[in-house]
């Protein structure tokens, strides 16, 4: 079994969740194996060992769990991007459009420094709209991103298109 069918065996689908009409793509058999979270920790960190990030900078939730692990890999560190009301300190934040209505990210005023350069990382891109916000955000605050970096993206809903210019590295394609 090659290593792409070896993640896609521990990634479950679940019909109709959080709503109908919805095919999820479940992660938690993936992180509940550790060769499993290993591999897919190392995949995503290995495209970005020779041009480093001096930030690892993941989006509530799933984000966290793999950006953590990404910014521990390649020896950096790690800022969240959450909703609304989860951060103590003084917060920036960007609104985006949902499917239906709309939704807002933070981040810490002070996470990322002008300069320097970022890596975003999630578990997954589907249309794009969450990422694209925690890009404005780096953005806003004068960081650079270098790229993206997420274990699934699902390319039948324009995430790619949104998240352009920057450089996507995805292990799993659905």
């Amino acid at each position: 079994m090659g290593v792409p069918d070896r993640l896609k065996s521990l990634i479950r689908d679940v019909a109709d969740f959080p709503k109908p009409g919805i095919l999820f793509k479940d992660i938690t058999p993936l992180l509940a194996d550790p060769c499993g979270l290993s591999l897919a920790v190392e995949l995503m960190a290995n495209s970005w060992r020779d041009n480093r990030p001096d930030i690892v900078v993941g989006t509530e939730s799933r984000g966290f769990i793999f950006g953590t692990a990404v910014a521990q890999s390649l020896s950096c560190g790690f800022v969240p991007i959450r909703k609304a009301g989860k951060l103590p300190y003084e917060t920036i934040s960007v609104e985006y459009e949902l499917e239906y209505g709309s939704d807002e990210v933070h981040m810490h005023v002070d996470a990322v420094k002008p300069g320097q350069s970022v890596l975003m990382v999630d578990d997954l891109i589907a249309t794009g709209g969450t990422m694209r916000a925690a890009c404005d955000l780096i953005n806003q605050c004068g960081g650079e991103i270098l790229g993206i970096a997420v274990l699934i993206e699902l390319a039948g809903l324009g995430g790619r298109e949104k998240l352009k210019p920057h450089e996507i590295h995805a292990q799993l394609t659905y």
